[in-house]
């Protein structure tokens, strides 16, 4: 198929099905609903071969397609993948046809709309991964928070409203100082073309600036400490499809376009900078897991937790800087962004996985309250199993992809310091701190409300969607080769370029 236009097929498809969805009007919600899940799951399939048909050897970009768009300002639609976009689109084909078989008796209200908004974000954030022309990565950027911010007030909890405004405020505000660095490039450099955008020699004082232009717009996305207070309210009043890809795959693109943007094109500002980043990372892994701990609601719990783990791919991705300039070890530095990308693989299977746990509950007694919880296990044995599964995954039990990662990260960070290593390494204790807490009062003891006396174990549909969460966190956890395998060019080639300065 590497002669199909096969990432614009994966781009399109998504977007033309949510249009045909929204035709279809609000009094046909079976046919909508199974029309967006049909599309989704022909996008998983079309994305299969961007796997089976990737050269492992090559650190080029592949599926490469470019046409002129704007002839008159140099922008073009310009798409191509390599190893680390292959790994994140893959990831949002699968959780996106997940989230849809799991919002199939959930949602009931302008039901054709709802899975529209998803088959559109769907299209937009592979847009994002799949985008070599910079103008064209910051319209599917930006365009993807529409759907986002639908989702959030339209479906969302009784502070729907709220939580969608400063969700859109945060990001978009936070993206407007990547634009005006983009512009500046594309000004000195001629061209919008990542390519070319690396090979720009810039002054001390220019990357400076461009650095931080690129550091407050994705690291709203990640999110980083300390603009991270939009997500716990965001989690919280989203719908549970909405949770599901908001952890899953949208605060991927953070991670991603550090790995893009800052470290490549600025490497020297990346290496002065790292200092701050790493710090603000080990305050979210250390800080943001304490304020876990005391949390009374489910998702907030699991989204404090999603920042404190983020703050691992953060923490990876700038480790390596340091190792390559400092250190001169670019074999610890390819570990480090390695861990960092493995971290949000899995990440995105263990958040997806959780969050879809607290929607099952959510839909039988309509509260995510832990007090409200106690002694599932003795009425939904099967769902008890699948959350303590996704917990100890939640913790980085080893044998889980939530231990691979971190592990990378931690080792990379020994390479450059223990004490750095050491700290990261306190999220293992507080992570199985505050996840163990959450499973003991909602799972296991005696059942302490009669609702809870009521519950009926995961129907069948249920069943598949933690089943395939549960797959791709063993498969990561035991045998992460494939992966790793996958993305190693793209890391090697990266850390080559880290090691050459532009001043």
């Amino acid at each position: 198929m590497q002669n199909w236009p096969l990432l614009s097929i994966l781009v399109w498809l998504p977007i033309v099905g949510g249009a045909v969805a929204l035709a279809l009007g609000n009094q046909r919600a079976h046919t909508a609903r199974w029309l967006a899940l049909t599309v989704a799951l022909a996008t998983f399939a079309l994305s299969i071969p961007l796997l089976t048909g990737f050269d492992h050897f090559t650190s080029a970009l592949q599926f490469v397609e470019q046409r002129e768009w704007i002839p008159a300002y140099g922008i073009q639609y310009h798409l191509g993948a390599d190893g680390l976009s292959v790994a994140l689109i893959v990831l949002t084909t699968l959780v996106t046809a997940l989230v849809l078989i799991g919002a199939w008796g959930s949602i009931d209200k302008r039901v054709n709309q709802y899975v529209a908004a998803f088959l559109f974000l769907e299209g937009l954030m592979i847009g994002v991964f799949a985008a070599v022309d910079a103008m064209l990565f910051y319209v599917f950027f930006e365009g993807m928070l529409i759907p986002m911010f639908i989702i959030i007030g339209v479906w969302g909890g009784p502070r729907r409203v709220y939580a969608s405004v400063k969700f859109f405020l945060y990001t978009f505000l936070g993206s407007v100082f990547m634009l005006v660095g983009l512009i500046y490039l594309y000004l000195k450099a001629g061209s919008w073309q990542l390519p070319d955008l690396y090979a720009l020699p810039l002054a001390a004082h220019e990357q400076m600036w461009l650095f931080f232009a690129f550091l407050i717009a994705f690291a709203v996305k990640v999110p980083m400490f300390p603009v991270h207070t939009w997500l716990p309210d965001a989690h919280v009043e989203a719908p549970t499809g909405g949770s599901v890809i908001l952890a899953a795959i949208m605060l991927k693109i953070g991670g991603y376009g550090f790995l893009r943007f800052n470290l490549p094109i600025v490497p020297d500002a990346s290496h002065e900078f790292a200092w701050l980043v790493i710090a603000l990372s080990l305050i979210a892994v250390v800080y943001i897991g304490l304020v876990a701990l005391v949390q009374e609601d489910m998702k907030k719990l699991i989204a404090y937790s999603s920042i404190s783990h983020m703050g691992f791919v953060t923490l990876g991705i700038f480790i390596a800087m340091m190792l390559v300039r400092d250190a001169g070890n670019p074999e610890a530095a390819r570990l480090g962004m390695q861990g960092a990308m493995v971290q949000m693989v899995s990440h995105g299977f263990i958040s997806g996985a959780m969050f879809s746990c607290v929607g099952v509950l959510y839909d039988r007694m309509h509260s995510r309250m832990i007090k409200d919880y106690g002694g599932v296990a003795n009425v939904m044995p099967w769902f008890a199993a699948f959350m303590v599964f996704f917990s100890m995954a939640n913790a980085g039990l080893p044998g889980t992809s939530g231990f691979v990662g971190e592990f990378m990260v931690i080792l990379a960070s020994f390479q450059a310091h223990p004490l750095l290593a050491f700290t990261a390494a306190m999220t293992l204790i507080i992570g199985a701190a505050y996840t163990l807490w959450l499973v003991k009062r909602v799972v296991f003891g005696e059942i302490g409300n009669a609702h809870v006396a009521e519950l009926e174990d995961i129907n069948p549909r249920e069943w598949i969607v933690l089943s395939v969460f549960a797959a791709g966190v063993l498969l990561i956890g035991l045998y992460p080769k494939p992966l790793t395998d996958l993305m190693e060019p793209a890391i090697a080639q990266l850390a080559s370029q880290l090691a050459i300065s532009k001043l």
